[in-house]
């Protein structure tokens, strides 16, 4: 079934297809995010610093709580300036999402997030701080739902500080173990 939208029928491109890393672990083989900073933001720079392919939709204006949304990220803006047409957007044209805090509790603009998500019939894992493997399970999640574009979500970085790089480490861990560790035999939950 391919994903539609209600403004000019447009659609993120639907060319990704799931991957191994170069450990031999499955990977979604983009991340989907709406760049705005905190989770969001560390999925994108993760596949920047990784050369791996990402995209999304972004509100328009680009706009994220600390400014104009950097052209470095390959977003598309929605219509809306709102956050609730991105969140929705992204959710819709991903096959899954992982919703990252650092709380138990999920609140705010992540809990529209799951929202969206199962109105959209897409599986979603939620990785708090107390989580624990969260790098495996969400390698476990990606391989159980065969999951190709990956929406990345959670906190803002005002909101919870330390989840950008608290997100970043488990997604380097989860998908990019052999290139975040190159002296490293095997990978998180090995040995």
């Amino acid at each position: 079934m391919k994903p539609t939208s209600s403004a000019k029928n447009e659609v993120l491109p639907l060319g990704f297809s799931i991957s191994s890393s170069s450990d031999g672990r499955r990977a979604p083989s983009g991340f989907v995010s709406g760049g705005q900073t905190g989770a969001d933001r560390a999925g994108l720079d993760v596949a920047i610093r990784y050369d791996f392919p990402h995209e999304g939709w972004c509100p328009k204006g680009r706009k994220a709580e600390d400014g104009r949304i950097g052209g470095q990220y390959r977003l598309k803006e929605t219509p809306s300036a709102g956050y609730l047409q991105r969140t929705e957007w992204n959710a819709r044209d991903s096959d899954g999402t992982v919703v990252f805090t650092l709380a138990r509790t999920i609140s705010g603009g992540s809990r529209r997030t799951i929202q969206f998500v199962e109105k959209h019939r897409k599986p979603w894992i939620h990785i708090f701080s107390g989580t624990y493997q969260p790098a495996e399970d969400l390698q476990k999640f990606v391989q159980l739902h065969g999951i190709r574009r990956l929406n990345i979500a959670g906190s803002r970085e005002s909101k919870e500080p330390g989840i950008y790089r608290w997100a970043t480490n488990i997604l380097e861990s989860a998908f990019f173990w052999s290139e975040h560790h190159p002296t490293s035999f095997g990978g998180p939950g090995e040995g």
